[in-house]
């Protein structure tokens, strides 16, 4: 989907995917970010290992190589949102101070922090570091919003009559928006209140899109989140005898919610 808002043009490259897998743990499927604008390009988190060709291609689409990107915006330390910082060492690499102390603190090998990624960045001479409330970008606002992390951040742009959120994995999906239930926190009390927070933001600037770290973006709608778009998500295996053969497994839901009236896909 695309936006378009106080200066700048979004576009949703990849939509995350809220699931895990059995018994393989997490998928890491996560949301990532385009931003076009006020002569920057700019990359929200991303994505895992998996997107390291799939990525650059889909720039590549948008007249884009991953060495133009000018900005690389870090929402937290996980491994599916921060591994690839690599992909985009020349741009300007942001990442919130507190959380960046909490994963440089962690032990090695317990959590889904890249230790030696993060570790890497922590010495990297385009790092940036963000506080809350921080302009990072023109129009673009950090916000704290703890719980999946301790130093997690989200980012508010202040759109023209429509405001945008990018969430990230402060909500991951609507399930969490809705119930105020959070899977993968350190403090469920903590990740309420950063929910209760968003619901905030949702009644002072109605109408904003939500942007959530596992799941298609969102708008509220007489208080009922609303997804726009649909999920598109597959596995292909290899079952037969050649690798011509292989067997697809869709993963979207068979009955996906309409979009919003007037929401682009």
């Amino acid at each position: 989907m695309k936006w378009q808002g106080g200066g700048w043009d979004l576009e949703v490259l990849v939509n995350g995917y809220p699931g895990k897998a059995y018994p393989h743990g997490g998928l890491g499927w996560s949301t990532v970010v385009l931003l076009r604008g006020h002569g920057r390009i700019v990359v929200l988190d991303g994505g895992g290992y998996g997107l390291r060709k799939v990525l650059p291609a889909l720039l590549k689409d948008r007249g884009i190589a991953t060495g133009d990107v000018t900005d690389l915006l870090l929402s937290h330390a996980h491994h599916d949102h921060s591994v690839n910082w690599p992909m985009f060492r020349q741009a300007r690499i942001w990442i919130g101070r507190q959380e960046l102390a909490w994963a440089l603190g962690l032990p090695w090998g317990e959590t889904a922090v890249p230790e030696h990624a993060i570790e890497a960045l922590s010495r990297w001479p385009t790092l940036r570091l963000m506080d809350e409330g921080d302009e990072v970008l023109p129009g673009i606002t950090t916000r704290l919003a703890p719980g999946h992390t301790p130093g997690h951040l989200i980012f508010l742009i202040a759109g023209d009559g429509q405001d945008c959120v990018l969430l990230q994995d402060a909500v991951k999906n609507r399930v969490e928006l809705t119930t105020r239930d959070t899977d993968m926190t350190y403090d469920p009390a903590v990740s309420r209140a950063t929910i209760d927070m968003v619901w905030e933001i949702c009644r002072t600037r109605p109408g904003v899109l939500l942007i959530p770290g596992h799941d298609l973006p969102l708008v509220v709608e007489n208080g009922i989140p609303r997804a726009i778009g649909r999920h598109a998500a597959a596995i292909r295996g290899w079952f037969g005898t050649t690798l011509d053969e292989t067997t697809r497994f869709d993963l979207a839901p068979l009955d996906p919610e309409p979009s919003p009236e007037g929401a682009t896909p």
